[in-house]
């Protein structure tokens, strides 16, 4: 292969990682040992759609870049494409087989669509059951307004493949859905028909990668996909407000949810990690991993919320802080994207509900006609909680990830290496 043979793979394989989830450490770590294999020093400058490469062997050097938005997640692609570099790097699969595979794996299938929709049904209801949902009517309505926002997005990417459009869209649903049950006293004041839909759209992976791009020095890829997942949770906030606003429902502030039974709680914590696993397309047989861990987290939440009086953002950060210390390893060995499997563990616990109410105290306040020291407050109260507990849950899980990342980089750097540093140091 020439050189440019030999770049163009090495950016083929960071390019199927990059736009489907996986953190872009372990992208770039990937892409490396592949151009040791193939003979290259090679070195990848990620950008928000964007990928270029710089290679170099003893025929020259060669730069070359490829368009990449890292926008998806899709943890089959990711972990058929970990097992490829695994082959490749032990000579299991020759360099030349190498694009066909890949191009293979680029192709291949999200859920299928009947999956995808009941799992957004169920994903929904027991984000409801978590916030206390009374009623079987109530989570009835729920299912079927997520299962139709879900089937409306698999529908509209068919037809266009704007970032923005389906998260609106099915928020849209959703809001229209919780005004009408508002408006036939279905709903209780929490609003969890129109509230839960919407929450199941929350882009959890997104936040988490740009977390780590941030405290790894990425600050230009690390802001963009922060200003992505905030731009979708506009698009999801606007949709819903809309939604309500068509039926003349607003959705009140910091109103407090009901407290959960602890098996109720880890149940549908349980139910809840393998929709979202579902919607990141992860392997059946490493579905056990996120589940197990995500009970186990909230578990832990439930003891140190119920038990111990703790705050939301305390309790996030406990349960987070051990699904990290068991998932980053996981991570590792099953070549899963860690903020797509960390996320979908701890999926429940993101504050959509307090973001969604925060937006729709500031457009209450934008219109002046009932503006209230109880409805600031409230609004104040939601916006601070939503904050810190994004905050906790991210502290918990990145603080793992980064120290085992550390560790491993060390483990994998030559002897001779290790040595020399020493050397230097004593010196």
């Amino acid at each position: 292969m020439t050189l440019q043979e030999r770049s163009d793979l090495v950016l083929a394989f960071a390019r199927v990682l990059f736009v489907n989830g996986q953190a872009t450490e372990q992208t770039l770590r990937a892409a490396e040992s592949v151009g040791k294999t193939l003979g290259l020093r090679s070195e990848i400058v990620p950008r928000w759609g964007e990928l270029q490469l710089q290679a170099e062997n003893a025929e020259g050097r060669f730069t070359t870049r490829v368009a990449a938005e890292p926008a998806g997640v899709n943890m089959h692609r990711v972990a058929s494409t970990m097992r490829s570099i695994g082959e490749l790097n032990s000579g299991r699969c020759v360099p030349e087989a190498a694009p066909r595979i890949l191009h293979a794996i680029s192709q291949s299938a999200p859920a299928a669509e009947l999956l995808f929709v009941l799992a957004a049904g169920a994903g929904a209801v027991a984000l409801a059951v978590l916030y206390g949902v009374q009623h079987l009517s109530s989570a009835a309505i729920i299912f079927a307004s997520a299962a139709a926002g879900a089937l409306l997005r698999r529908t509209l990417a068919r037809y266009g493949e704007n970032l923005f459009v389906q998260p609106f869209c099915a928020s849209l649903v959703a809001g229209a859905i919780g005004a009408l049950a508002v408006r036939y006293e279905l709903s209780s004041s929490l609003r969890l028909i129109a509230l839960c839909p919407c929450m199941i759209l929350v882009p959890g992976p997104h936040v988490l990668n740009g977390a780590m791009d941030l405290f790894n020095g990425r600050i230009h890829l690390g802001a963009s996909r922060l200003i992505y997942a905030g731009l979708v949770i506009v698009a999801i906030s606007i949709g819903l407000l809309l939604g309500l606003a068509l039926f003349g429902v607003t959705l009140p502030v910091h109103q407090i949810g009901k407290e959960v039974s602890l098996w109720q709680d880890v149940l549908a914590a349980g139910v809840a990690v393998a929709a979202f696993s579902i919607f990141f397309s992860m392997p059946a047989n490493m579905l056990a991993w996120p589940v197990a861990v995500g009970m186990l987290a909230h578990a832990l939440r439930w003891g140190t919320m119920i038990l111990l009086g703790a705050s939301a953002a305390a309790g996030a950060f406990v349960a987070c802080l051990v699904a990290g210390l068991v998932l980053a390893p996981v991570s590792h060995r099953v070549h899963m994207p860690f903020a797509a499997i960390g996320f979908a563990a701890v999926v429940s616990m993101m504050p959509g509900l307090f973001l969604f109410r925060t937006a729709s105290g500031l457009i209450q306040l934008s219109g002046g006609a009932h503006t209230t020291l109880e409805l600031i407050g409230g609004t104040i109260a939601d916006g601070m909680t939503a904050i810190t507990i994004i905050l906790a849950m991210s502290l918990g899980l990145i603080g793992p990830k980064l120290i085992f990342d550390r560790i491993s980089r060390r483990a994998t750097q030559p002897q001779t290496q290790r040595s020399h540093g020493d050397q230097g140091v004593a010196e």
